[in-house]
């Protein structure tokens, strides 16, 4: 922004670009609903009344808010690379995003950092990143890169990078580990603030963790979580993704006095709710359809991350703010109708206008290193239970379970008429040939088997599935794709969708990807899974970092013990 020029915007002694009048601005200072006009020039806000512009739209009463902010969100998990994310979110009104590049960074380290930070250049919405603080998560599963302090240095002092991100390792924080701490202790002195990741931490440990100066937590699943974390001083995210939905759980949480310190995520959000359901926007519609006031869901969508990240330029309507604008009519459902970025029209009725150039992708590497005729599926029967990790719906925590195990020919196998089915993860970077084999109840398949690249949090190939036979032919199918989702079945490859930019997205649109995944998700649920999402929920049981039992290349975690437990329980 030139300043001289601004002033003289905001002073009415040069013609703005753009005066919106007769519209209903959301003042999310103030909490208002205020008649007016907006003038905007160079992208940014210049003030409010009769102005001077070059062209004047008439808003017709329609109300204006600030573009949507999403807090906390793993552009990976859309499946779509940087540009198309930005395409699809936009239109839905989310003009500003906060991105940790957790997942890529755990497959190619500073370089999938440095491919998200170039390859969101130029993008209509503003992308802003965290630095991924545990790369790898754990020291009990293997990834493609390991971030240590010295590796995040030169990032600190970019002005895109606005926080450091979800500090999983809560454990590393509460026992003093000298290398997480200096992560912690580097980005504060760069006076950003440090995200949270904490699920289920009370008392004096969340004391601990919080004194650390950990500002936020988006793993709240209950009330009393959410209660007992405000109270000692943090952010509250109200998550609503795809495998994980807090918002209804939380949302007794937001009150008058409360409201301020809680804003909206969507972590890890699915192709086909972004489209079928909307994303920010969506969680502000639910969020009033429950009860909550229409002007607080949207300063939890705007003002409130835009302050507790330090974002002077947007999250409001309001002089020497960016001009990023919503347009709806009806404030009890806002269904955004148009979408102001740096004050030019780029999306109407839920479609970008096609004046709206899309920058040029950029080359990355293969990620994938796996030789598939060494891997083996078999689980030797060492004894007659085993532990199984047991899936809780909409929800990314499990629980786990002794049962005594199908046995084959001394071999544990999967048991279809209990739902218990046979879980294996293989590691993919550094071609160790790795294959962490475990049980799971919950997924329903009656046949076949499902595949996925996308296994957070290092992302190595996790497998579910009825036989080895089904298991080693999807698994054939992700390493031939270069990473990506396979459904197979009577040794056939039925449904796949490749994933090769590190394993985790796509160069299409967001709509070609959707069509995919609807494919694979109606072929799972003809192999009998009951699941919304089966592959959603596949690619968190490899989260070590997540109670209660997860598997990884390495083999089960007892994610409360933080430890590496044996399959079979004698």
């Amino acid at each position: 922004m030139n300043l001289d020029e601004m002033i003289k915007y905001a002073r009415g002694e040069k013609q703005a670009d753009l005066l919106l009048t007769n519209a209903g601005i959301v003042n999310v200072f103030s909490g208002e609903i205020i008649p007016g006009s907006i003038a905007v020039a160079d992208g940014y806000i210049a003030g409010f009344g009769s102005y001077p512009a070059k062209r004047v739209v008439d808003m017709k009463g329609r109300f204006v808010a600030p573009g949507f902010i999403d807090a906390h969100v793993h552009i990976e998990s859309s499946m779509s690379c940087p540009t198309e994310f930005a395409r699809c979110v936009m239109a839905r009104g989310t003009t500003t995003a906060v991105a940790d590049p957790h997942e890529i960074a755990n497959v190619l380290g500073t370089g999938g950092i440095q491919y998200m930070i170039d390859s969101s250049e130029d993008q209509p919405i503003n992308i802003y990143f965290t630095l991924p603080s545990c790369v790898p998560a754990t020291d009990m599963e293997t990834s493609g890169a390991k971030l240590g302090t010295d590796d995040l240095l030169p990032f600190m002092d970019n002005s895109r990078i606005i926080a450091l991100a979800e500090m999983m390792n809560f454990p590393g924080v509460i026992y003093k580990d000298p290398e997480v701490l200096s992560k912690i202790e580097n980005m504060k002195k760069h006076r950003k603030p440090v995200d949270g990741h904490a699920p289920g931490l009370t008392g004096r440990d969340l004391y601990a963790y919080i004194s650390a100066g950990i500002l936020s937590d988006h793993e709240c699943t209950t009330e009393k979580e959410a209660k007992e974390k405000l109270n000692a001083g943090m952010h509250i995210m109200i998550r609503e993704g795809t495998g994980a939905k807090n918002l209804k759980q939380l949302l007794p949480v937001v009150n008058h006095r409360t409201a301020r310190r809680i804003m909206w995520c969507t972590d890890d959000r699915h192709p086909h709710d972004i489209l079928e359901e909307g994303h920010i926007d969506f969680i502000v519609r639910s969020a009033i359809r429950m009860g909550a006031d229409p002007v607080v869901a949207i300063q939890m969508a705007t003002i409130n991350p835009a302050d507790y990240f330090g974002l002077n330029n947007v999250g409001a309507i309001a002089p020497g703010r960016q001009a990023d604008m919503v347009v709806f009519s009806d404030l009890s459902e806002p269904f955004i109708e148009q979408v102001y970025s740096r004050g030019t029209l780029v999306a109407e009725k839920g479609k970008i206008l096609p004046e709206i150039d899309k920058p040029a992708p950029l080359d990355i590497k293969s990620s994938m290193n796996v030789k598939i005729d060494d891997i083996d599926f078999s689980i030797p029967a060492d004894a007659q239970h085993a532990r199984v990790i047991e899936l809780i719906p909409n929800q990314i925590i499990t629980g786990q379970s002794i049962v005594e195990v199908a046995v084959s020919d001394h071999f544990a196998v999967s048991d279809i008429q209990r739902d218990i089915l046979k879980l294996a993860v293989i590691e993919r970077h550094k071609g160790t040939g790795n294959t962490g084999k475990a049980f799971v109840k919950g997924f329903g398949l009656k046949q076949g088997a499902l595949a996925s690249s996308v296994a957070h949090d290092s992302h190595n190939i996790i497998i579910v599935g009825t036989n080895d036979e089904d298991m080693k032919t999807a698994l054939g199918a992700v390493v031939k794709m270069g990473g990506g989702l396979a459904a197979a079945c009577n040794g056939k490859i039925l449904a796949g969708l490749p994933l090769p930019i590190a394993g985790l997205m796509s160069l299409h649109p967001v709509k070609t990807i959707k069509e995919k995944l609807d494919n694979l998700i109606d072929i799972s649920r003809k192999f009998g899974s009951y699941l919304n999402d089966p592959f959603m929920t596949l690619s968190f049981l490899a989260l070590p970092v997540i109670p209660e039992l997860k598997i990884t290349d390495k083999g089960l975690v007892d994610v409360a013990k933080f430890r590496i437990v044996p399959l079979f329980v004698n």
